[in-house]
Parts: C-alpha cells; structure tokens; sequence
C-alpha cells in the first residue's frame, strides 16, 4: 500500500476521534508540520435523513480548512470519500440515531474521510467508524 493512503487515513481518523476544539487545533498544526491538511466537523440527527447533511458539512469543512479548493474535482472526491466511509456503516445505524465527528485529511492528492459514529437506541450505544479515500489531483 502506497504510505501517503495509510498516513493520511490514520490522520483523518485521529481527527474523526479529536476530544474538542482544542484537541483538533492542536493535531492539524502537528498535521500542518509533515503537510497534511485537515479539517473535522460535528453531525448529528437520525441517520437516513442525515446523509445528505453529513456529505454537505464534510464539502464545506474541507473547503472552509483550505483541505480542498473550490472545483469539481476536489468536492466530488471528499463527497465520494464521505459516501464510502457512509455505506460501511449503513447496516448498523439505518432507522436509528447517529452522532459524531467527521475527519477530513489530505496530502497531495491522497483524501480520506473518516466519520466516527455513535449509534444509539434508547441507552445502548454502538459506535463504529467509517472511512473512505480518493484520489484528486
């Protein structure tokens, strides 16, 4: 496996499982350091009709954190990173509550997108992770 995919999913997982604000801050300028942008996002709401949301916030984090510009190119990569790293996660949380984070990285052109989830009913809680890569140029 080609080592930018493996290091730019680990980063976007840690950004995916970053504690708060603080937490994220710090980790993309220790990110900034080996040039791996990144950015992370909050979700929430009942699955099914959060999709289209949590793709939306992915897009517009990427692009508000400077991970990606403004072309087609680069928002259908991190659309398509984010609907993968979805789908792996479809079975467990349709029909049911999620929450989390969503972790954006790249470095050239490698782009991973990991989403932490939190899936609940009632008190017991399931947590899972997502996590999709593309390539853009």
């Amino acid at each position: 496996m080609d080592r930018g995919s493996k290091l730019v999913a680990k980063s976007a997982i840690k950004m995916a499982l970053s504690e708060d604000r603080i937490e994220e801050e710090h980790l993309k300028h220790e990110l900034e350091k080996i040039e791996i942008h990144a950015a992370a996002v909050d979700y929430g709401g009942e699955f099914i009709s959060s999709v289209k949301k949590i793709v939306e916030r992915a897009v517009v984090a990427a692009k508000r954190e400077g991970v990606i510009k403004e072309t087609h190119t680069d928002e259908g990569a991190i659309a398509g990173a984010t609907r993968e790293a979805l789908s792996q996660i479809v079975n467990k949380a349709i029909g049911l509550n999620v929450g989390g984070k969503i972790g954006i990285a790249r470095k050239g052109d490698h782009i991973s997108v990991a989403i932490f989830f939190g899936i609940g009913l009632l008190h017991l809680d399931e947590v899972a992770i997502g996590l999709g890569h593309r390539a853009a140029p």
